[in-house]
């Protein structure tokens, strides 16, 4: 597409957009579950920590608090959905919570993920704007083989999406203006902070994100420049 002839950068959103964290979250805690007789279904343990994600955030992203890494906040959110089901963390072994923990650095790539990454990173270079750390973001490419030519994000711009900083701090740090990067998400949100910014814009459908009876972002709010299927879609659309 023309209007990508000048971008020198795409920035993913990682968590629904490349990653089914949904269901690799609900495997991961099925075991640990069933072990301490907590009686819920494993994934909606996954969608109730999830649900604690962008409170935690805003927390920080407000001045409330002090910035901290994401997988702080994620051990903190985990204590509060054990509490709400009548488990006191402490009482658990902290070798298991923080196992658990990192179920979110193993969460598997959705089938067009690697494929659609290797395909763009052809005419692009490629990483994450993610509200993830970094550590937990070269985790997880490590784990799934996301082949991210950087991971930029929360971490560098030491607050949160869709705070601005997070998309100017993370495209200045790959040396480019914003107008030479877009972003790719399934979340129109996270598209329109970027694009208020003058990034470029790409939104792939991910209808499951939170499983067969997800009401938000199954079609684009705007005319992005680019809506796909998939990455693999995407990276058709974009000559890769």
């Amino acid at each position: 597409m023309d209007t990508f002839d000048t971008i020198g950068f795409l920035g993913f959103d990682v968590f629904g957009t490349v990653v089914d964290w949904r269901t690799s979250v609900a495997r991961r805690a099925e075991p640990f579950l069933r072990r301490h007789g907590i009686d819920v279904d494993p994934s909606r343990f996954a969608d109730e920590w999830r649900a604690e994600y962008q409170p935690s955030m805003e927390r920080v992203r407000s001045g409330e608090r002090a910035f901290v890494r994401l997988d702080i906040l994620n051990r903190e959110n985990l204590g509060r959905v054990l509490l709400r089901h009548g488990v006191e963390p402490a009482a658990l072994p902290d070798s298991e919570l923080a196992d658990l923990n990192r179920a979110w650095e193993r969460l598997d790539p959705w089938p067009d993920s690697v494929e659609g990454l290797a395909r763009l990173k052809r005419r692009f270079a490629i990483g994450p704007i993610s509200n993830s750390h970094i550590a937990g973001m070269m985790n997880l490419a490590r784990f799934g083989g996301l082949p991210w030519d950087v991971i930029v994000g929360a971490e560098i711009a030491q607050t949160y999406k869709p705070r601005p900083e997070t998309y100017l701090r993370s495209i200045e740090a790959v040396g480019l203006p914003p107008e030479r990067a877009a972003m790719v998400a399934a979340h129109n949100d996270d598209l329109a902070a970027a694009s208020a910014l003058g990034l470029g814009t790409v939104f792939i459908c991910r209808p499951r994100e939170h499983g067969s009876e997800q009401a938000t972002d199954l079609e684009p709010a705007r005319d992005w420049d680019v809506v796909a299927e998939d990455l693999v879609d995407a990276a058709r659309q974009l000559g890769c």
